[in-house]
């Protein structure tokens, strides 16, 4: 077994979609990124690659690559669970965010990530946080999600 931890941050801005665990939130800013900018997949992805001892997210989708421009996350993750062989015990996240407020979509992305992961359900925890209106994030100017993830590896079994 092994442990990763990852972590995201990027800032809202008006024009973007606002993408969550692969759900698109209804909202009047999303996150400026060069792929969709899902923070709670990238945290997830950069989880899994510190578990695996694979470098980070950006190492597989430089942020300097037209391949990776406007790419879907979803998509992300699928690859890198085949590049590492990593067999996802569970997921334990955070999303940190202002507004909207995201308890009506937690459990639509919990079942989401369950889908793109091939996880049970009740193997995933995503939590919402605000930050009581302090800092980027609390002005409403940003976005960010850590996760937590075990992980078995096939040289591990």
């Amino acid at each position: 077994m092994r442990v990763g931890i990852g972590s995201d941050i990027h800032r809202l801005v008006s024009g973007k979609k606002l993408v969550i665990g692969g759900i698109t939130i209804p909202y009047d800013k999303g996150e400026a990124a060069h792929s969709d900018g899902d923070v709670l997949i990238h945290a997830i992805i950069d989880a899994i690659l510190g578990a695996s001892s694979c470098n980070d997210i950006g190492a597989f989708f430089p942020d300097t690559s037209t391949a990776t421009e406007g790419m879907d996350s979803a998509i992300m993750l699928r690859e890198v669970l085949k590049k590492t062989h990593a067999h996802i015990v569970n997921i334990d996240s955070i999303v940190n965010l202002e507004r909207p407020k995201l308890r009506p979509y937690v459990d639509s992305i919990r079942e989401n990530l369950a889908r793109i992961t091939a996880l049970p359900v009740n193997r995933i925890s995503v939590k919402a946080k605000t930050a009581e209106g302090l800092g980027a994030i609390g002005e409403g100017l940003a976005i960010s999600a850590e996760a937590v993830v075990l992980i078995e590896t096939e040289e591990d079994r």
